[in-house]
């Protein structure tokens, strides 16, 4: 970090490279940050998404004035008006006062009873209800969880065989296009809803590549473009789409997603179609899923099996990676499952080698 004065005072480094007893408050802060950033090691975050994090860290900790263990409810207040005050974003607010919160959380974790008996404070938790955004959590990964690849498997087969048997096949292959776009691509509705059929470029790339136009952007910047390769299959899906339904509603837009009279769909209506064929598949509450958890699918899921935070931060557009973060999260079993993959791995190596 930057903190002027983030040095260790004379004789305080013990023969082992740990802080010995005379250290300053700027220094042992400094060490807790290390810390932190060897924990994000250890927790398989790339080295693209911890070196994103910690000038985001930084700045926040030179706005608060005062070591971590010092920050009040009163500071978190007085930082986050100031940076509204600047024109921030809500969602980069959010994404800054996340970062925070995970290293706050860690430093009283794993270093509590030590700041106790060198500067002796208590650490307490300067975020509350009253001065939290409500997408910031108690920590990484700590939102509620996105529906099982399990769930959303057994949610499309439903939807895939009932279009054989639908009476209007147009619309139930257009609802189950629309659904698989919205997990695969990670989009939101409002991004889904303003494609276009000239969107669609299945030539670009080795998958394929949706051009979302209107992606989110900030409140002085204007929608921000990007490109989504077409992932799991869905060109073979949005191929047999243009082909073979979209034909069904007319011309008269340029819509990939059209309703009966050809024109673009409202994005509420993408959510309506949603809760419509979840409640004819009888799911109970416990199966029930919004249009924004499957792009919080898309992102857990992805994590799940190997692909890097930044390439899901450019999968979903999100201009912050404490965002991406927040849309993470992996099943209770995450761990078991990457120790029997590592365990998998080695001895397959050792089997080739023998």
């Amino acid at each position: 970090m930057a903190h002027e004065g983030l040095r260790l005072v004379a004789s305080s480094e013990g023969p082992d490279g740990s802080l010995g007893a005379g250290v300053d408050p700027a220094a042992f802060e400094a060490y807790c940050v290390d810390r932190w950033r060897d924990s994000l090691v250890a927790r398989s975050y790339s080295q693209r998404t911890i070196d994103g994090s910690l000038p985001v860290l930084e700045r926040f900790l030179m706005k608060c004035g005062c070591p971590v263990w010092d920050v009040t409810r009163d500071d978190i207040d007085r930082v986050m008006v100031e940076l509204a005050d600047g024109g921030i974003a809500s969602s980069t607010r959010a994404g800054y006062l996340q970062i925070f919160k995970n290293f706050h959380g860690f430093v009283a974790a794993r270093f509590g009873v030590e700041i106790e008996r060198r500067f002796g404070v208590v650490i307490d938790d300067p975020i509350d209800a009253f001065n939290r955004p409500v997408h910031v959590g108690s920590g990484i990964g700590m939102a509620a969880a996105p529906p099982t690849v399990e769930r959303l498997g057994q949610f499309f087969d439903f939807t895939r065989d009932q279009i054989a048997t639908a009476r209007k096949y147009g619309t139930a292959g257009r609802d189950y296009t629309i659904f698989r776009t919205l997990y695969h691509a990670g989009l939101r509705t409002d991004e889904a809803a303003r494609l276009a059929v000239s969107d669609v470029h299945l030539d670009r790339g080795p998958f394929g590549k949706l051009h979302v136009r209107f992606g989110k952007g900030t409140r002085t910047s204007g929608p921000r473009a990007r490109w989504v390769p077409l992932l799991d299959g869905l060109d073979l899906i949005l191929s047999w789409y243009l082909a073979d339904v979209r034909p069904r509603f007319g011309t008269v837009s340029d819509a990939l997603f059209c309703d009966e009279a050809g024109e673009a769909m409202h994005t509420g209506t993408l959510g309506n179609r949603l809760r419509c064929a979840l409640s004819a598949e009888r799911a109970g509450p416990d199966g029930h899923f919004s249009p924004h958890d499957l792009r919080h699918a898309c992102a857990t899921h992805n994590y799940e099996r190997g692909v890097d935070l930044i390439a899901i931060q450019q999968l979903l557009g999100h201009w912050q990676i404490g965002t991406t973060m927040r849309y993470v999260n992996p099943s209770s079993t995450f761990i078991e499952d990457a120790y029997r993959k590592a365990l998998s791995a080695n001895l397959a190596e050792l089997e080739q080698e023998g």
